[in-house]
C-alpha cells in the first residue's frame, strides 16, 4: 500500500514539477528582481518534486598515456539482477592501443545498497587512465518481472565468483566500494578454499568487513531492531506500473528518506543555498551546476529484492557472520584465511559515517593466510564516507595509492 500512495504521489507531483521547470527555464535571464526570485522558488520546486531516474555513466572519452582516447559500454553479461559492463577504451594510434591493451585489468565492484552503480562514476572514470575497467551494474528489481525468482545474498557472492572467472583470475585485480566488500570477500574466499586462482589484488573501500567496529547510525538501527521489524516495515511490493509488480522489495524512495535523515541538516543548507544561487543568476551558475549534478546522481535510486535486504540486514549487521567465522554460502563455509595469493589493500575514511573506523581494516585478521608484505591499510584524512570513492580526495590522494598498489602487484 505505501508503495502505491507513493506512485499516487508522485503522478501528482510531477505535473507540479514539470511546470515550475519549465517556469524556469523560460525566466531565465530575467534582471528584474520579481522575475528573480519567481525564478528561483520555480527553480527549487522542481527540483524537489521531480523524478530521477537511473543516469548514464556518459563516459565517452578518458586521458590515457598522454593521448584522448573513446570509451564505448560493452555489455560482457547480464543476469536478471545485474549486468557486466566494460568501459572498452580504443585508439588508432597503435602505440597507444598497445599500451592500451598491456594496463591492469581491474573489476569494479559496485554497491547494492540503494544507489545505481553510476554513483561511482568518478570512481570509474579515474580508473580508466590506467586500467581496462569493468562494473557490476545493478539493476532496479521494480524492472525484474517477478517470474525471474528471488536475489539472494548467496547469488551475489556467486555471481561475483562467476565474473571473476570470466575476466581470468590470475590476471584481474579487484576494487569493492562499501556494501559488497563483505561478499566480495566471501566469492574470494570460497574459490581459495576450493583451490581457484583467486584475483592478483583485492581492494576494500569503506566497507562493513566488521560492523561491530566503531558503529555509527546505520549499524546501531539494525541492532537495535529485530529483523522482523525491517521485514513488517521496509519491504513493499511493487505496484502493477512497473515490470516487477508484485515483487517483494526494500523500496529505493525508503532508502533515499534514510540517506537523507542521517544529514538533514546539511542537505537542507545545500538546498538552501541552491536557492540563492538561483537567485543570484549568472553569478551562481557554478554552484548550481554543481547542486544538480550532485542531486540527479544522489536523489536516483533503486529498490533492492526483499530476500537480499533482509539476508544482508542479518548476515551483516547483526550477526556479523563473517567477522565471527560463521558464514555459510550455499553449504560452505567462509574462511577468509584461505586466501593467500591475493594481495588484500584496505581504504577508510577518517570521517566516514557509514562504515565507522576499524570495519573495512579487519579484513587483515581474517585473511590471515595472506603474508603481511602483501597487505596495505590507509586511511585517508578528513574524509568522509562518498569522499574514498568520489571527488578531490579520491582523485589526488587515495587513487595515486591505489594505482601504486595495483602496479606492485601486476607479475606475480
Amino acid at each position: 500500500m505505501l508503495y502505491s500512495l507513493h506512485e499516487i504521489q508522485r503522478s501528482f507531483l510531477e505535473p507540479l514539477a514539470d511546470l515550475a521547470g519549465a517556469t524556469a527555464e523560460m525566466l531565465g535571464g530575467q534582471a528584474l528582481f520579481p522575475a528573480q526570485l519567481l525564478r528561483a522558488n520555480c527553480a527549487l520546486v522542481h527540483r524537489l518534486g521531480k523524478s530521477y531516474d537511473k543516469p548514464a555513466f556518459g563516459l565517452r572519452t578518458v586521458a590515457a598515456h598522454g593521448r584522448e582516447v573513446t570509451v564505448v559500454e560493452e555489455t560482457l553479461a547480464t543476469r536478471p539482477f545485474c549486468r557486466l559492463v566494460r568501459f572498452a577504451r580504443s585508439s588508432e594510434e597503435p602505440t597507444i592501443a598497445a599500451a592500451l591493451a598491456s594496463d591492469p585489468r581491474v573489476l569494479v565492484c559496485a554497491p547494492l545498497s540503494g544507489h545505481h552503480p553510476t554513483l561511482l562514476r568518478d570512481t570509474v572514470a579515474t580508473l580508466l587512465r590506467d586500467h581496462d575497467v569493468y562494473i557490476t551494474d545493478w539493476i532496479d528489481a521494480r524492472e525484474v518481472p517477478i517470474e525471474a525468482g528471488p536475489f539472494h545474498l548467496d547469488d551475489y557472492v556467486a555471481w561475483i565468483a562467476a565474473f571473476i572467472r570470466q575476466l581470468g583470475a590470475a590476471d584481474l585485480h579487484v576494487v569493492s566500494v562499501c556494501q559488497p566488500t563483505v561478499p566480495v570477500l566471501a566469492a574470494i574466499s570460497l574459490m581459495a578454499a576450493a583451490g581457484e586462482v583467486t584475483p592478483r589484488t583485492l581492494t576494500l573501500m569503506g566497507g562493513p568487513i566488521d560492523a561491530r567496529e566503531s558503529p555509527t547510525v546505520v549499524n546501531r538501527l539494525a541492532t537495535d531492531k529485530p529483523l522482523a521489524w525491517f521485514e513488517a516495515n521496509m519491504i513493499h511490493r511493487v505496484p502493477g506500473n512497473h515490470p516487477g509488480r508484485g515483487r517483494a522489495v526494500y523500496p529505493g524512495f525508503l532508502q533515499l528518506t534514510a540517506f537523507v535523515m542521517m544529514n538533514a541538516s546539511r542537505h537542507a543548507e545545500s538546498y538552501r543555498t541552491y536557492w540563492f544561487d538561483q537567485l543570484r543568476g549568472a553569478a551562481g551558475a557554478a554552484g548550481v551546476e554543481m547542486h544538480e549534478r550532485f542531486y540527479d546522481e544522489y536523489n536516483a535510486v533503486l529498490d533492492m529484492d526483499a530476500a537480499y535486504y533482509l539476508e544482508t540486514v542479518r548476515t551483516v549487521f547483526q550477526e556479523f557472520s563473517l567477522a565471527r567465522g560463521t558464514w555459510d554460502v550455499s553449504g560452505q563455509r567462509v574462511r577468509p584465511a584461505a586466501i593467500t595469493q591475493t594481495a588484500l589493500f584496505t581504504i577508510e575514511g577518517e570521517l566516514d559515517d557509514i562504515s565507522g573506523l576499524g570495519q573495512t581494516a579487519a579484513a587483515h585478521a581474517l585473511c590471515s593466510g595472506i603474508p603481511a608484505a602483501r597487505k596495505r591499510h590507509t586511511v585517508a584524512s578528513g574524509c568522509g564516507h562518498y569522499g574514498l570513492f568520489s571527488g578531490h580526495r579520491w582523485r589526488d590522494s587515495i587513487y595515486p595509492e591505489l594505482r601504486a598498489f595495483i602496479r606492485a602487484h601486476v607479475t606475480p
